[in-house]
């Protein structure tokens, strides 16, 4: 009987040691997927920042290349 419980607990500690080895693993893949998720997040902020400075100086250059054809026009 003696066996049986030393056995019994060497199975538990052993599956304790395991799902603690796990949860690391875990912790640390749900940290680099956040590191991931900023690093994205900044690189989006970026693009969204030059498709509007991009936006900006296409009107510009469309409302200039219109107003030299409105300057070219003979009346």
């Amino acid at each position: 009987m003696l066996v049986q419980l030393l056995f019994l607990a060497s199975l538990i500690v052993g599956s304790w040691v395991n799902l603690q080895r796990q949860l690391d693993l875990l912790q640390r893949d749900v940290t680099m997927l956040l590191q991931y998720q900023r690093d994205s997040q900044q690189k989006l902020e970026s693009l969204s920042a030059k498709s509007i400075s991009y936006e900006y100086r296409l009107r510009a250059l469309e409302k200039q290349i219109c107003e030299s054809d409105i300057a070219d026009e003979p009346f």
